[in-house]
């Protein structure tokens, strides 16, 4: 073969690598986001049937929690980070998960804390004393106790919102709904009553949210017609 034949070769054969790594170049210029896709029954299920919400107009989504749950305590702050920036048209609710009996005082001081306006002042205390502080609070009168000790809490009024018989409507619904949801855990995501995950599911914390984000703009989308 000729110098020249050589040459002409060599050529088209760079011409031809720069034309592959340019192509091979663009899918990263895709963003992970915008790639990922979740797949039902790998990292979300379905809640079937789908239950009904209570957030007109807006995509709702729901934390199921304990507070004696460890991986609840350790989920908070990732949760708190992801509310900061939380979309507009997304409404976010907490509900005490009830899977035992064991859990229903924690669900009572949730909604007493609720209908008293003063969630602010216990959810995170009541965290930590159980977790940081390893306070044995599992019963009504450990509860009441502690709380009702906590700074800018009316005691009388925390104990009459407690046994109030709206606060024990409140549990019977989280409990109906902790098992019409199908979640096999806490914490557990639900996305417009449609769809749950967990950190088990998804694979972390952090995977979970990106589940949520990602159902949340399926629902999205849905709405528009998309």
């Amino acid at each position: 073969m000729s110098v020249k034949k050589v040459l002409g070769f060599l050529i088209v054969l760079v011409s031809s690598l720069g034309f592959f790594l340019a192509t091979a170049e663009e899918p990263s210029q895709v963003s992970k986001e915008d790639e990922f896709a979740p797949i039902a029954g790998y990292n979300y299920e379905m809640i079937v049937p789908p239950q009904p919400t209570e957030s007109k107009g807006k995509i709702e989504v729901v934390e199921v929690f304990w507070y004696g749950c460890p991986h609840c305590y350790h989920f908070e702050p990732i949760l708190e980070k992801w509310l900061e920036s939380k979309p507009d048209d997304v409404e976010f609710k907490r509900m005490p998960g009830v899977f035992r009996r064991s859990w229903v005082p924690h669900a009572k001081a949730y909604y007493a804390a609720q209908k008293l306006g003063i969630l602010d002042k216990i959810h995170r205390p009541l965290f930590d004393a159980i977790h940081e502080y390893n306070k044995k609070l599992f019963s009504d009168e450990a509860v009441l106790d502690f709380i009702t000790e906590l700074d800018d809490v009316d005691g009388d009024a925390f104990r009459k919102a407690f046994n109030a018989y709206s606060t024990e409507s409140k549990v019977k619904q989280a409990m109906r709904l902790s098992r019409a949801y199908g979640i096999r855990g806490v914490p557990s995501m639900i996305i417009n009553g449609k769809y749950w995950t967990s950190g088990s599911l998804a694979g972390s914390y952090e995977e979970m949210l990106k589940v949520v984000d990602a159902l949340v703009d399926k629902e999205r989308k849905k709405a528009a017609g998309k």
